[in-house]
């Protein structure tokens, strides 16, 4: 059974209810959930630092099937929430910094 979070992300729950143009990650720092996002926050500075993040602590061996991102969850969820009004709206001051601190 699927959460779905209003124009956010959806919490999944199997591996075959991935929607084409998504993908998995799992985030967390000890207990891992799993999110399907949008491929075009891949795009974002400030995603590709919590890819980088992923890399230098579980490198390229994800066993969990998916993305590994260290970080905690209200994080990624208030990450997203703006990584996605981005995708609405380049304009905002958010977007033009490239850059964002995480916890």
């Amino acid at each position: 059974m699927a959460i779905r979070m209003p124009r956010i992300f959806k919490k999944s729950s199997t591996n075959g209810d991935i929607p084409k143009g998504h993908f998995a990650v799992y985030i967390g720092e000890k207990h891992k959930k799993r999110f399907v996002i949008p491929i075009s926050f891949l795009s974002h500075p400030e995603f590709q630092h919590l890819l980088s993040q992923a890399e230098e602590e579980f490198g390229f061996d994800h066993p969990m099937g998916g993305l590994t991102i260290p970080i905690r969850e209200d994080v990624f969820i208030d990450l997203t929430s703006r990584l996605r009004n981005c995708d609405r709206n380049l304009s905002s001051q958010f977007c033009k910094a490239g850059s964002a601190q995480f916890a």
